[in-house]
């Protein structure tokens, strides 16, 4: 049984993320507090009722193809159809094409709640969105005004194309191609993989974003567009048309999400898909990266979707469960495992690890809004800046907190937990594709070392830094209930300062290979450092308040300290001090 958290996701909106920061603005006048709440109340509800009943039987029944056609599991299409009516795919499409123009806050506390629900149910709406901000920053006037209001709307779905056979991070190897016809249209040839959603019965007409090369484009990434291809026509009037020239080959049978249909998409065996250009030509990449960074978000709240489900339905089972003998317990018969010390420590590292993945995936959805809102240059670049740091983040840690606490979920339900009978390994199956697709979380590593990190010259992490240690000086200065958690957030923060530097140096220095060896423990490092901090200032928010909310609230802030943010010291070496190791390490001997 899933309950969705409403009161923990509007607190960590309002009170840890920023909420009020964005409603300030004119464009978002109208959005109240009550209609904040009015918002997660009822997308809690759905998620609860409609999706997640279906979440089990989808995963056993699994997406089915059969000539060429797939059929999703019994009931998924009808909840499909209810989501759309209630306006949830269009929570932040612009209102000029039927959207509501809502923030991507609220966006990222939905989709907690759809990926609670069901992981593979939401993934394939969490596309279409990334499909539709691509358009709109990017497609012509004409395409725009023929897709956007079906996809902002969920009456058509759409997908992203990018992976072939022999291309899958490395997107130089892309040999799909599109040839120009003359008249403003492509034919499209070529194979993609693990294309979610390419195939399925929710929707009339899909809407595919594929990239491909010209007949004269450069070598390299520099040489990929990206295409509009339908599956089916759409006439003058808005009805559809003649099928085009792209059909679903096969689709995999996977570890978890079973009921999400990954495709291998075949285009061009008559004669070429009919596509029309996106941006401009050898530019795709960039038209692309929209919707991966949109993406992106949305897979590190996949892991923190997962993660809560798991984290509910552990603690349901320990207070039910019964073994052994706890001391202190004066009732008959053996005592719920939940009392056993050593089951408290999983339950607590299991919600303290699921906050910090919903405090990192919301304060970055903040920053995405912020930048979007921002009135001037400076303000632009700095909440620019802030997304970008804090995206590799949020997918990263997000993702493996999901495979994390999922596992610690299954270790909860013992033996049960083994099985399918109990659905926590289902959990455990479905988080693991996560920390995979939309860029490697060793890729995001990757990504914030060489990329983010170096960001106004160093400056904006060092901003970041700067902004936590306020934290942790309010904390150690707050008595004697956050005294010990604020000095140990200022010495992870240290470790976070030192492991910048270093790899700041390293890059500056042409040692970039040293600083990739450190990459990974580096993105685990901050993410640990920054989730602490969260923490922190979700318990200073609510000082004073005489609640089990608070109470709770305060325990997980000092438990993270004590028991987690020591690690930062240990990842701060592996940075700074095992590159030599690593680089000598020959795996061809």
């Amino acid at each position: 049984m899933y309950r969705a958290p409403v009161s923990e996701i509007a607190f960590t909106l309002k009170h840890v993320a920023g909420l009020a920061d964005v409603l300030a603005h004119e464009g978002h006048a109208e959005v109240t507090d009550d209609l904040v709440d009015a918002i997660l109340e009822e997308a809690g509800r759905f998620a609860a009722e409609e999706i997640a009943p279906l979440n089990a039987p989808g995963d056993r029944v699994g997406a089915k193809l059969e000539n060429g056609e797939v059929t999703m599991p019994p009931g998924w299409r009808d909840a499909y159809r209810a989501w759309t009516d209630g306006g949830w795919n269009s929570l932040t499409g612009s209102t000029e094409f039927g959207g509501q123009g809502l923030p991507m806050m609220l966006h990222a506390a939905a989709l907690e709640m759809w990926n609670s629900g069901s992981m593979a149910f939401a993934i394939g709406p969490t596309l279409t969105m990334g499909a539709v901000e691509a358009l709109e920053k990017h497609a012509s006037r004409e395409l725009q005004e023929t897709y956007l209001p079906k996809l902002v709307s969920g009456e058509w779905m759409g997908t992203m194309n990018l992976t072939e056979p022999q291309a899958g991070s490395d997107l130089n190897a892309l040999r799909a191609r599109a040839e120009p016809v003359g008249d403003g249209t492509y034919r499209i040839f070529g194979q993609k993989i693990f294309i979610t959603f390419g195939e399925q019965d929710f929707t009339d007409n899909i809407v595919h974003l594929v990239l491909a090369r010209l007949p004269d484009a450069p070598a390299g990434t520099r040489g990929i567009s990206l295409f509009l291809v339908p599956k089916f026509f759409v006439n003058a009037d808005g009805s559809l048309g003649a099928r085009n020239d792209v059909r679903c080959a096969g689709i995999e049978h996977k570890l978890g999400i079973h009921a999400s249909p990954t495709c291998t998409m075949v285009y061009g065996d008559e004669g070429g898909a009919v596509g029309w250009l996106i941006g401009e030509e050898n530019r795709g990449l960039a038209c692309m990266f929209t919707m991966m960074n949109n993406a992106r978000l949305s897979v590190g709240i996949q892991g923190l979707g997962v993660a809560e489900r798991a984290t509910q339905q552990a603690l349901a089972y320990a207070n039910e469960r019964r073994q052994g003998r706890v001391a202190g317990d004066t009732g008959e018969g053996m005592s719920p495992i939940a009392g056993h010390p050593d089951i408290r420590r999983t339950l607590l590292a299991m919600q303290a690890w699921t906050q910090i993945a919903r405090a990192a995936c919301f304060t970055n959805a903040h920053a995405i809004d912020m930048a979007r809102l921002a009135g001037d240059a400076d303000a632009r670049t700095h909440w620019s800046e802030r997304a970008a740091t804090l995206t590799p983040i949020a997918k990263a840690l997000s993702t493996d907190i999901g495979v994390e606490v999922a596992s610690l979920g299954v270790q909860v339900h013992g033996g049960m937990g083994y099985v399918e009978e109990t659905g926590a390994a289902q959990h455990l199956r479905d988080a693991r594709i996560a920390p995979i697709y939309e860029g490697t979380n060793g890729i995001q590593a990757i990504d914030l070392v060489t990329r983010k990190l170096p960001l106004s010259g160093g400056d904006h992490i060092r901003g970041l830094i700067a902004e936590l240690s306020a934290i942790a000086r309010e904390a150690r200065g707050a008595g004697s209930e956050l005294a010990d958690a604020g000095s140990r957030l200022e010495r992870a923060l240290a470790c976070l300062s030192e492991a910048a530097e270093w790899m700041l140096e390293a890059l500056g220095e042409g040692r970039q290979s040293e600083a990739l060896a450190g990459a990974t423990p580096f993105l685990r490092l901050m993410g640990i450092a920054y989730g602490g901090a969260m923490l922190v200032k979700g318990a200073l928010a609510c000082r004073g308040e005489q609640s089990p909310a608070a109470a709770r609230r305060l325990l997980l802030a000092r438990y993270f300290a004590a028991a987690h943010l020591a690690e930062t010291g240990a990842l701060k070496e592996q940075v700074v001090a095992a590159a030599d190791a690593v680089l000598a390490y020959d795996p061809a001997a």
